[in-house]
């Protein structure tokens, strides 16, 4: 029976292996962006254009009735007779979620598809911890979601990155498991903000619904497609001749004589599926970025989500 895919590396033990230091003080200087407006729950250290109290003054309104007096500008007032109000940008703090896909398919692939999501969740939550945003972590699979929520401040670091490292890969998923998770995702989320999802998308239904409920509550989502190279051009990393090939969803087995006819259909396949999930993000407002595993964590950050202004 082939081993094709089978994930050889070992998986990462400490939060030095998932990323290292020299790489977390260059993320140090970057932000991550939600490029829609939302309302935190308490200031924070994020530039928002709704209208507050903190020191930067925006614009005039005039006063109505009930307004605070102490928002008055007088010196407006003695020019010209009429009570306007101060205006000041509200500085708002940032809810980051990162969810990361740990059913079966993701454990495997040479780079392993659910180290490198640790790794991208290790160092966007880092940037989100540098950041003073908060900061929460959710793992999903057939077995339901769990979550570290809330964190915030670098002296969380190590708190993240225990963890991720902890996270486990689930059971193989069944028909509307994606679904399911992103529900229970939704109703659980505390505030508004920028939610991340980290997975390969590779469900057998539910991708649709499921990406219908977490755009339904108004966070900016982006969907990170993980593919190992293994997925992206199998006969490159190494399939060939008569195979039998397991499923590690299903545990079902299939045997194939690798054809360049084969070949075609599996990548027009594989082809087609993405560009539906990218249709369907592009339909709810949704980012999306397809992320081979061999692809550096810097340069999904400082080149894919930059580019697309998810990260400043």
């Amino acid at each position: 029976m082939s081993r094709f895919g089978l994930t050889t590396a070992p998986r990462p033990t400490s939060v030095e292996e998932l990323l290292p230091q020299g790489l977390l003080s260059r993320l140090e200087r970057l932000d991550v962006v939600a490029r829609k407006i939302f309302s935190g729950k308490q200031h924070g250290e994020r530039r928002s254009r709704r209208r507050g109290q903190s020191v930067d003054f925006a614009d005039h309104r005039p006063y109505t009735a009930g307004d605070d007096l102490r928002f008055v500008d007088w010196n407006v007032f003695a020019r010209l007779d009429a009570l306007f109000l101060k205006l000041y940008l509200e500085e708002e703090d940032l809810s980051l979620g990162i969810a990361i896909d740990t059913s079966a398919s993701m454990d495997w692939g040479n780079p392993n598809k659910l180290d490198t999501a640790r790794r991208l969740a290790m160092a966007m939550g880092w940037i989100g911890l540098c950041n003073h945003n908060r900061v929460s972590v959710h793992g999903f699979d057939g077995s339901g979601v769990r979550s570290l929520r809330t964190l915030r401040g670098k002296r969380r670091v190590s708190e993240l990155g225990k963890w991720l490292l902890d996270l486990d890969p689930g059971p193989p998923k069944v028909p509307g498991d994606f679904e399911s998770s992103m529900r229970s995702l939704a109703a659980e989320r505390r505030g508004r903000g920028l939610l991340i999802v980290c997975s390969d998308f590779l469900e057998a239904d539910g991708v649709e619904e499921g990406l219908r409920f977490i755009a339904g509550r108004g966070d900016e989502i982006i969907c990170m497609q993980l593919l190992a190279p293994e997925e992206i051009d199998p006969v490159a990393t190494g399939l060939s001749g008569d195979l039998r090939l397991s499923d590690v969803e299903t545990g079902g087995t299939v045997e194939v004589t690798v054809t360049p006819a084969l070949v075609r259909a599996y990548r027009q396949r594989l082809d087609a599926w993405c560009s539906a999930l990218r249709a369907g993000c592009v339909r709810r407002g949704i980012g999306h970025l397809t992320i081979p595993t061999d692809t550096s964590v810097e340069t999904v950050l400082v080149e894919m989500m930059r580019k697309q202004g998810f990260v400043r």
